[in-house]
């Protein structure tokens, strides 16, 4: 069995069980500080604006959640550097340790007061995701998981499911901003695998879908066009629950690069062979027939 992502970090980073413990705490914490705000501010938002791309929202309860997680994160750690969504890199004098935030994962359904949401927290080592804590507000869940500690929501042990077969199976997925100006968007494999399991879902937030195929409720997830604080909290949750996460071909997950597989370990090679068959689709299929037409 190939050795887990987390489990690698914790070794290299030479934590002991007291001090992942402890970091673990500080992950739970922050991630509660950040989905307390948005709580607060659901359905109550004054601003939405655009962040340069189309489609790529930030509100005011974004701004509040990121400075709530890095008021914890600066006072119970403050060597450790930190990667925010908003504000940015902060860097740190443990140049090896740098927490992962993402605020308000899920931005465009709490825009729209869809309440699928939450506030992400990753821990990684040298760039590998090493542990991770996800609130989700709507539902009271505050997930969380790490090496020798398991993955849990809230009180409870959670783990993926016994799920083996294809076509058994209800996965989860999610589209890039990108998606407009470029043909390699996801389409394609949607279709795909909507055909061949008991259908796929969209939730429009990288860091519960995963949450939600560590505790069992959704067999696999793949995504493309993602960021390290998407998928930092997630990818513990799902190792750390039993699950597997890869690369779309199979070899070891990067964080870095945005692209990602996590199910159980048995769903593994059918999404891997799955995805190696897609290729993307007509523009003109879709309503977008300038997409087919060569770059100058």
């Amino acid at each position: 069995m190939t050795t887990r992502l987390t489990d690698q970090a914790a070794q290299g980073s030479g934590l002991s069980s007291a001090e992942l413990e402890r970091l673990s705490a500080v992950a739970r914490q922050a991630a509660a500080a950040g989905a307390a705000e948005l709580k607060s501010l659901f359905g109550r938002l004054e601003r939405i604006r655009e962040k340069g791309r189309a489609g790529d929202l930030v509100t005011e309860a974004d701004v509040a959640a990121e400075q709530a997680v890095l008021r914890v994160l600066s006072e119970q750690t403050p060597d450790l550097g930190v990667l925010a969504e908003e504000s940015g890199r902060k860097e740190g004098k443990d140049s090896a340790l740098q927490w992962c935030v993402d605020p308000l994962d899920g931005t465009t359904n709490y825009a729209h007061g869809y309440p699928f949401f939450g506030t992400s927290i990753g821990l990684t080592w040298c760039g590998q995701p090493l542990l991770g804590a996800l609130a989700v507000p709507a539902l009271e869940r505050l997930y969380w998981a790490a090496p020798g500690l398991g993955a849990w929501c809230n009180d409870e042990a959670i783990q993926v499911s016994s799920c083996s077969s294809l076509g058994e199976s209800l996965l989860v997925t999610g589209f890039a901003y990108d998606r407009h100006t470029r043909l390699d968007n996801n389409y394609a494999e949607f279709a795909y695998f909507t055909h061949r399991t008991r259908g796929v879902r969209r939730g429009g937030a990288a860091a519960v879908d995963l949450a939600f195929v560590a505790q069992g409720l959704l067999d696999g997830y793949w995504e493309r066009g993602l960021s390290p604080w998407d998928l930092a909290a997630g990818m513990a949750l799902v190792e750390q629950a039993g699950g597997v996460v890869c690369a779309y071909d199979g070899s070891p997950a990067e964080l870095a690069s945005g692209k990602l597989i996590a199910c159980t370990p048995e769903l593994q090679q059918a999404l891997v062979d799955g995805l190696a068959q897609c290729k993307p689709l007509a523009g003109s299929s879709f309503g977008a027939p300038e997409l087919d037409q060569p770059t100058p």
